[in-house]
């Protein structure tokens, strides 16, 4: 069984920045694909960055391109989202998400694991 847990998560001010990490456990991490998605209050989970098991290959959402970065260390089991110049429109729980096939996703059901999420709010 594959446990992830996000963090890194806070109250920042617009134009500021973060850096979500995702520890993994179990399973065998270095294989996986892994993504991050959000779910803003009142709208559905949504897709935002995914990385191949090597890390060769990264896929981002339009609305965090050149904003965002995804990268992952497979010796720490942990993957990273440093998030930058921050709008109020990307607050949002962060979700971390696994799957044990390697090749990067951006749809939410090819996902087989989930993390609890971290908040990131953004005030104005």
């Amino acid at each position: 069984q594959v446990q992830l847990v996000e963090s890194g998560g806070g109250l920042v001010l617009a134009g500021g920045s973060l850096r979500l990490s995702c520890l993994a456990s179990g399973g065998s991490f270095r294989t996986y694909a892994m993504g991050w998605f959000r779910q803003a209050p009142g709208k559905e989970r949504e897709f935002v960055a995914t990385i191949n098991w090597s890390g060769g290959t990264t896929i981002y959402a339009d609305s965090v391109k050149c904003r965002f970065t995804i990268s992952r260390n497979n010796a720490k089991k942990t993957v990273y989202l440093e998030v930058n110049v921050l709008k109020v429109e990307d607050t949002a729980v962060y979700y971390c998400a696994a799957d044990t096939y390697g090749d990067p996703k951006v749809t939410r059901d090819d996902y087989k694991y989930w993390g609890q999420g971290t908040q990131v709010t953004v005030s104005s």
